[in-house]
């Protein structure tokens, strides 16, 4: 990790709006390199990703892994893959899951992260708090369509349906995902690793 991205690590980690965080003994949970070739950017860590301290550390990750056609070892190498959600803390379970992302925690550390990363060539925009934020006004009516026009964010950005074992429904009511998407998304990913 070179100088700059350490000193923001610490710079995030002791901010006033995570000090609760810090409190109960948790880091900021991402992984960024000046190598990194392409940026996963999701919701916020998971309960046990938060506990572990490893982004995807879950039955969702695994399937992403599998998603992008790539291995363990490449999805943790942060040389390769940088794990930059919308919040970097667990932020807790709500009346129907894990409460959304913090409004305004993007905007302030996301910039200066992709700065220190000017290799990053692909975003995997996963989610719609993710698409909402780096696609703005060029998102579609809903996450459904936005998944569905993702040549139209390429070369930069590709969005894609969470991949949570809870979302077995959605792929089975959309088939094309599996047929169309998933393909593309190997073969992006394979040349954005190539270099």
């Amino acid at each position: 990790m070179s100088e700059e991205l350490e000193r923001l690590y610490h710079q995030i980690s002791n901010h006033e709006d995570n000090l609760a965080y810090a409190k109960l003994g948790w880091q900021p949970l991402y992984q960024a390199d000046e190598r990194a070739l392409v940026a996963v950017v999701g919701h916020a860590p998971g309960r046990r990703a938060q506990a572990t301290g490893l982004p995807w550390n879950d039955a969702s990750g695994d399937r992403l892994i599998q998603w992008m056609g790539i291995d363990e070892a490449d999805f943790r190498n942060p040389a390769k893959i940088a794990h930059i959600p919308m919040d970097f803390y667990y932020p807790g379970k709500g009346a129907s899951g894990d409460l959304p992302p913090r409004k305004g925690f993007a905007p302030l550390w996301h910039p200066q992260l992709i700065r220190l990363m000017p290799r990053t060539r692909l975003f995997l925009l996963v989610g719609a708090y993710a698409q909402g934020y780096y696609l703005g006004e060029g998102r579609k009516r809903n996450l459904t369509e936005t998944v569905r026009a993702f040549e139209e964010y390429l070369p930069r950005y590709f969005p894609l349906v969470h991949p949570s074992p809870l979302n077995f429904r959605w792929q089975q009511n959309n088939p094309w995902f599996e047929e169309a998407v998933l393909p593309r998304l190997k073969e992006e990913m394979r040349s954005a690793l190539e270099g």
